[in-house]
């Protein structure tokens, strides 16, 4: 029982640390995936290097974008946010 009382602090930094950080960075892995999955062709979209586009093309792990009459093509992953939706 003795052990128990000194194993408690360390129990109970892990559960809140788990609660605090942890979980917090799931929900927002999450949230990005399915944005990144609801992609569709008009969207204005942010990479993750700051190009602000708009969706043209969209394949099963590819985006191709375009800024300025010019098309890029980037990973579904590189996609930060959705600016604004087509709709």
């Amino acid at each position: 029982m003795d052990t128990l009382y000194s194993l408690l602090p360390i129990i109970l930094m892990f559960v809140i640390f788990y609660f605090l950080l942890i979980r917090p960075q799931q929900k927002r892995q999450k949230q990005v995936k399915q944005m990144q999955a609801d992609l569709k062709k008009g969207d204005s979209v942010v990479t993750i290097g700051g190009l602000h586009a708009a969706v043209h093309a969209i394949d099963e792990s590819t985006v191709v974008i375009t800024a300025d009459g010019a098309k890029f093509t980037y990973d579904r992953s590189a996609i930060r946010e959705v600016s604004n939706s087509s709709e």
